[in-house]
């Protein structure tokens, strides 16, 4: 792929640049909307669909088509029509290949924009949602807000990966690092390592770094905990605290948390904004109502939906050992039980609410199932991609349940990468 150089943003300017000779077929498209992965969906001129990385919609592009399995590809040769959303990345390093952040390119309100259209839209097509109520959530800072990060590592010091590739692409500075993470970025010699994942509580200012495959010759300032993967492998327990609701959470060296406490804390909003006609009814006397907590990690939603909610009981389903070692920790004060099991295997509880923060893939069918048969008037679901979204609210549709709204927060600016929170009532 050609890496082509900064654009200017001057709306509605024909811009040309410079290109190799093609050697696939040229073709002039207008981008319509983003899916999926970031890419724009485009129709060619006999009507087949191809995908464009790099177009932003509404833009009229010369594309040369690569030969692909699935539906046709294609690479920006000259874009004839820019989008008047498009900006000039603030990030020096979008230019030299980084793909960390892919829709940079992208103004900031605009990207939520097209996130909620392509929510809408795998919730029409794969959902069958004749239609969806989709909406945005709270807005977070764009900038300097990661307090996870996972660099690769390039003659000693830190990279991230080039789009589509395992190129590293060295860099001094990360834009939407949280500061005092930059500066592990900017100051820290990784040795021998391949990969380095770099942790800071945002509240607490504790600092980890685990090096892959270990941390010999790792060179970092004397608050940063460091510990090698080999290490962890041995036995080895090494975690910071991070503080997200007013609740101090444990999070391990190999424990699941989101990359911003912010975004942890509007996930926990909008769950809880979802649920709280339920969580104000309290159980009678010895027979508490129940969270049925999916996918539960270190415990985030059993301890912020349900401290101070008298008359309410947690079962929290984690598979990871470290994270479920994390959540007997976290909900220690709570009438909390924490089940250490895939939800697929999961015996679950009579429930009157379900929460699921699945991974990427999705609750699947028999997930889906399992999940029904806790028998909750209400499942709210946290997705982090929105095919896999789209794809179970089809499986909760099929045992019994209506989604009546999903709500997207942007944790994740200047790249494809989508959350969404979606309400389902029992039918």
């Amino acid at each position: 792929m050609t890496d082509l150089p900064p654009f200017e943003a001057d709306h509605g300017r024909p811009l040309t640049f410079p290109s190799e000779q093609p050697t696939g077929e040229v073709v002039t498209l207008v981008a319509d909307r983003l899916v999926a992965g970031g890419e724009a969906l485009a129709r060619h001129p006999d009507g087949r669909v191809v995908l464009v990385a790099g177009a932003l919609p509404g833009e009229q592009v010369e594309v040369e088509l690569q030969p692909r399995k699935g539906a046709l590809r294609g690479v920006v040769r000259r874009r004839l029509w820019a989008s008047p959303d498009r900006v000039r990345p603030r990030c020096p390093h979008v230019a030299d290949g980084c793909g960390g952040c892919d829709l940079q390119t992208l103004e900031p309100g605009a990207q939520v924009r097209a996130k909620v259209e392509l929510v809408e839209d795998a919730l029409h097509r794969l959902g069958r949602i004749p239609e969806p109520v989709v909406r945005a959530g709270p807005t977070l800072p764009a900038w300097g807000f990661r307090t996870t990060l996972r660099v690769a590592v390039t003659d000693g010091r830190a990279g991230l990966r080039r789009a589509e590739s395992h190129d590293i692409v060295p860099v001094d500075h990360c834009l939407v690092a949280h500061p005092r993470l930059d500066e592990l970025v900017q100051d820290g010699r990784f040795g021998d390592a391949d990969e380095v994942v770099l942790r800071i509580g945002a509240a607490t200012g504790e600092r980890m770094a685990v090096a892959l495959p270990s941390a010999e010759g790792v060179v970092l300032p004397e608050d940063v905990l460091v510990v090698g993967a080999d290490e962890l492998e041995g036995g080895r327990r090494a975690w910071i605290h991070e503080e997200v609701a007013g609740h101090r959470f444990r999070i391990s060296a190999e424990s699941f948390f989101q990359t911003r406490p912010d975004g942890a804390a509007a996930l926990v909003e909008v769950v809880r904004s979802m649920a709280a006609d339920l969580l104000a009814e309290s159980g009678r006397p010895g027979r508490p109502r129940t969270l049925l907590d999916a996918y539960a990690g270190v415990g985030l939603f059993s301890a912020t939906l349900l401290d101070g909610v008298p008359g309410w009981r947690a079962v929290a389903a984690e598979r990871a050992r470290s994270s479920v070692a994390d959540a007997r920790h976290n909900l220690a004060h709570l009438d909390a039980k924490v089940v250490a099991t895939t939800i697929e295997h999961l015996r679950a509880p009579r429930s009157d609410l379900v929460v699921a923060d699945p991974s990427r893939s999705g609750l699947g069918r028999a997930a889906a199932h399992v999940l029904a048969s806790a028998g909750a008037p209400r499942l709210v679901l946290v997705s982090c991609d929105p095919a896999s979204a789209g794809r179970d609210v089809a499986l909760l549709t099929q045992v019994g349940y209506r989604a009546v709204e999903s709500v997207v927060v942007d944790l994740f600016p200047h790249t494809h990468h989508t959350e969404v929170v979606t309400r389902f009532d029992r039918v």
